[in-house]
Parts: C-alpha cells; structure tokens; sequence
C-alpha cells in the first residue's frame, strides 16, 4: 500500500503538531513515538501516557438474538458479562486459527461493543456478516426462527476515536473510574465517552471511545489536565515494547489464522463447555493431544542485538522455531522475546539460540510476564 493510500485517524493533525514521528502501520499512518520509546516507555510505568488507538476498529452488534448468536461465534462466553462488562476473546476461522483477538463490551441487554485490531476491522465485519444465520433458536417455524436471531452487525469506526491513557497516576486524572474490564458512559467538558477500564501496557489504565468530532479536544484536555502528573502522548514503539514485557500477543505477528489459542498459550479465553462456537471441535482435540507447538517467552542471556521477528530458535544445532515478538526492554535492559517453539522445549529453564544474522546467540524460558512489579 502506498503512503497516499495511508488513512490518518482523527487526531492525525495532533500528532503533527506534538511533533510525532509518523509511519504506516497496518493501512494507518501513526505516530511511532514523540520525544522517544525508552522516555514514552517509562512514562507509563512511573507515571501516564496516551496512546492514540483510534485506528482500532469499533463494531456493534445489537438486535433480538445477538447475544446467543453473537456467543456461538467468539470463544470465551459472552453470557457470563453483565450488561458495563468486558472480556477479551477470539475471533476463529474453522480451523481453530485466529481471525482476530478483540474485547467485547456488553452494552446492553443485546448489545455489543466489539473493539477490534485496525487491519483486521473490514475481514471481521465481513465474517461476522457472512455467519449471521439462524442457529440458536428452537422455534418451529423458518419465519419466527429467522426473527428470534436476527442480528445486526455494523461499523463506527469511521465516527469514533479512541485513546488508551495507561500509568499507575491514572487514578489521578478521573474521579469514578469503573472496575476492571468494566464500561461505562459518561460527559466530559460536554463531550459524551466510553471509558473501559482495560489496556495493553500492564498498568493500571483505561480506554476511552469518543465521538470523532470531539477528538482533539478530548485528546487536549486529557494533556491539560495530565500535565502536571508527568502525562506523555505516546507511540507505537513504547505501546510495544510495554506490550511485549507482560507478554501481551500482537495479531499478525504472535496471532495468525495459522495458530490457535491452545498453542498461544491463551486457553483460559477459550470456554470448550460452551456446546457451540466455530472452532470449537477442532480446539478440543489439541487441548487433547497438546499442541505441537507453543508461544513461550524468552530473555536474552549476556550481551548481544535485540532478537526481532522471524529470526530463527535453535537447541543443539536443531532448529525448534521462530522468533514472532523481540526487543531490548527499557525495564529490563536485556532482550527479551517470544517465539513458538516445539512443546517439548517450551519449557521454563529451557535453553535456547537465537540466531541473529548467522550468529547464535543464548536464550533461556522465562515464565509470563517478563516484567513483574516491583
């Protein structure tokens, strides 16, 4: 795609003028960090940071059935959230493989707020669209079994933005912040938002989904009022390497439709006693017979270049697998990773190479996440 092609989110302009080094990322151009990764970085962990997330896209899906339709088509069950509740889920093709990995927000009694990865957004709606039929309902005729499931699945994407605030003086900036992987709806300086207490960094944090013409504003009052708590706008860059230390998976990279979530080590998101969701039957049999393969984490061990993505895994002069997620963690100081690696390697303790432009450099197992703490 060329850079013409590129969509900008509503608060593409901010970017700019905060001085944001900009690319494309997954058909978005996106700031990839403002003063610097390791400074954004540390900003969220000692203090707060805001990440433009208005790229990620917002799907609905309301009507008479949604839920029990909606239940048979993401993997954890929709039918434990109460209506302000959020969990995240997965999005499977027939092979068990993962479409997407999303959050879903239950808005109402038969409404859902699906928050779904950016250059994913047009392939889940097409999905979803295309396994809209009828198959939860027991009534006896085709004319009240297609009104009992009748659901409708549509994309705000293109009128909402969103940002992710994240640090432990989050607390600072809101007054009644919801719970945990709750939702609520609220007014700030007259501006109508969603604020979800969820993240990606591993600190405490929200997200918060307002309407696109509010978006400047929004993002300028949250500066304002940040300011004097360290508040940085943050990047791509530091929204990675805050990701990869708690071991947070990225689609596309650590997620593909070739992995499932038994191998990405994701099964407490899967409910295999739900009696139907697509992929379903393909997942009980891995969870069976153990995965092949599984996304483990990784530190470097002494000096040596970052490991990066699709760099080779070796143990012995065998290769065992493939790095999917690398960096040098500003928290640790030492490269840390993921890979999928043959099972019976995956193990914690277990010692590994990576090969980094034809040298073999040591590794070992590390338990989730990498970085704890303190």
């Amino acid at each position: 795609m060329t850079e013409a092609a590129e969509k900008k989110t509503p608060l593409y302009d901010e970017h700019v003028r905060c001085g944001a080094r900009i690319i494309p990322f997954g058909g978005w151009m996106m700031p990839v960090q403002y003063t610097g990764i390791v400074d954004e970085h540390q900003a969220v962990r000692k203090n707060v940071g805001m990440f433009d997330i208005s790229h990620m896209g917002q799907l609905i899906v309301d009507g008479t059935g949604a839920r029990a339709w909606l239940n048979t088509m993401l993997t954890n069950n929709i039918d434990k959230l109460e209506v302000g509740q959020g969990q995240y889920t997965f999005l499977l093709n027939e092979r068990g493989g993962i479409i997407d990995d999303l959050i879903a927000y239950r808005i109402g009694g038969e409404k859902f707020l699906l928050v779904v990865n950016a250059s994913r957004t047009e392939e889940d709606l097409a999905w979803l669209e295309r396994h809209n039929v009828g198959q939860v309902s027991n009534l006896p005729s085709e004319k009240d079994r297609k009104l009992e499931t009748c659901a409708t699945v549509s994309n705000r994407s293109a009128n909402f933005g969103g940002v992710a605030i994240q640090g432990p003086k989050v607390v600072d900036l809101f007054v009644d912040l919801p719970g945990r992987n709750h939702i609520v709806d609220v007014e700030l300086d007259g501006m109508p938002v969603s604020i979800a207490r969820t993240g990606y960094t591993g600190e405490d944090g929200v997200e918060v989904f307002f309407r696109a013409q509010d978006a400047a504003r929004f993002w300028n009052t949250v500066l304002d009022r940040g300011e004097k708590l360290g508040i940085k706008p943050c990047g791509l860059g530091a929204r990675d390497t805050l990701r990869l230390e708690m071991c947070y998976p990225l689609n596309g990279s650590d997620l593909s439709p070739e992995r499932n979530p038994i191998e990405a080590g994701l099964g407490f998101f899967v409910d295999l006693a739900k009696p139907n969701f697509t992929g379903r039957n393909i997942l009980l049999r891995v969870k069976a017979n153990g995965p092949p393969q599984k996304l483990a984490a990784f530190r470097m061990e002494g000096k040596g270049p970052p490991p990066r993505p699709h760099y080779s895994v070796f143990n012995n002069g065998e290769r065992v697998g493939e790095v999917t997620s690398g960096t040098l963690s500003p928290s640790l100081n030492y490269g840390i990773g993921m890979a999928y690696i043959d099972a019976p390697l995956a193990k914690i303790g277990s010692k590994i190479d990576i090969e980094i432009r034809g040298q073999k450099f040591p590794a070992i197992i590390e338990k989730k996440p990498l970085y704890k703490k303190s």
